[in-house]
């Protein structure tokens, strides 16, 4: 079986993970890396013995032989990369969410659709372990009718005053609320309907990151369901884990209830302070990537290889960035908000 050749665009952390994942699958290889940064690309390509370097995607299309790429640059800049890679016959990976404005997301569906090409977009919470259990007890019927949920899923405020230099672009809505609404659309297995949120600023702000500190959600689904969605990136740094996540879904059969923010496998303890190591998200064994955010990766080689349709489909992606952006507009608008959804 032939090798699936990847290009990926953007040498940062989570584009040096890209990498690392394709080169331990036995049927895939990174044969590019590209980024604006050429000297930052050239160092994460000499040390994962990537052949190829470039910094403009487009040369790298036309000249790398890939097959496929993943784009993994800042959420804001998705669509240019996405839309260019469709142009040039390549399928594509695209890091969440699939883009940030509505714009975006229509000229990105059109291109893919237009030019024939395969895309999943890495909403990875539907690799999750305690998550996907629960959605196949949903599917089996052990809850009865999926009636209501509550979702948190928020981020220690070091992601955006340190490890996200760019967070003052973006918001907490696209980088964990994009995995929120998924799993919610998932579990409910509906479209969202109207949505009513507000949110809270200043504690960022104060701290030099222009974005939102909170968002809290009420959503209504299509077909009766409720939901409550809480995001925010101001949890305490001392939190043990980098996310605080809390789910549970009621039915008229029964519940399911998660925490898997302290997983309770692992803890470290010295003089100075405890750590929960991470050993369910993305964690390395005998040196090869392994947790749930790696496996959605390697899910996207698999099924291009299979033929299989993706575990996140493009309309999946599309109108969870739709509907994200109706969330914003509610939360400015202190009202709720209908949501039309064309996919």
């Amino acid at each position: 079986m032939n090798k699936v050749k990847m290009a990926i665009v953007g040498a940062g952390i989570w584009g040096e993970n890209h990498a690392r994942i394709y080169n331990a699958h036995p049927f895939a290889e990174t044969v590019a890396l590209c980024d604006m940064n050429l000297e930052r690309a050239r160092e994460v390509a000499d040390r994962l013995n990537i052949p190829q370097v470039y910094s403009d995607y487009n040369e790298m299309f036309e000249k790398s032989g890939c097959d496929a790429v993943a784009v993994v640059t800042p959420d804001f800049l998705h669509a240019d990369v996405a839309v260019a890679a469709a142009e040039h016959k390549k399928h594509i990976l695209i890091e969440k969410p699939l883009a940030t404005t509505a714009e975006d997301v229509h000229r990105m569906v059109k291109a893919i659709r237009e030019n024939n090409v395969r895309a999943m977009v890495d909403l990875h919470n539907r690799w999750s372990p305690p998550f996907n259990a629960a959605h196949e007890a949903i599917q089996r019927g052990d809850l009865g009718e999926v009636y209501s949920a509550y979702i948190r899923l928020n981020d220690i405020k070091w992601v955006a005053t340190d490890m996200l230099r760019w967070a003052s672009k973006s918001s907490i809505l696209w980088f964990l609320g994009s995995h929120s609404l998924d799993t919610l659309r998932w579990m409910f297995n509906d479209e969202v309907k109207r949505v009513y949120s507000v949110s809270r600023s200043g504690l960022l702000k104060s701290q030099g990151v222009d974005t939102v500190d909170e968002y809290l959600t009420t959503i209504e689904f299509r077909n009766g369901g409720i939901a409550q969605m809480e995001n925010g990136w101001i949890t305490p740094n001392a939190n043990p884990c980098v996310n605080d996540i809390k789910f549970n879904v009621l039915g008229t059969k029964g519940m399911i209830a998660l925490d898997v923010s302290n997983h309770n496998l692992i803890q470290m303890y010295t003089d100075d302070k405890v750590t929960v190591p991470d050993v369910l998200v993305q964690n390395h064994i005998f040196g090869n990537p392994k947790g749930f955010a790696f496996e959605s990766i390697r899910s996207f080689v698999d099924c291009l290889l299979t033929g299989e349709p993706f575990h996140v489909s493009l309309e999946d992606a599309a109108n969870t960035s739709l509907a994200i952006l109706a969330i914003m507009e509610s939360a400015e608008k202190r009202m709720p908000v209908d949501v039309e959804l064309p996919y």
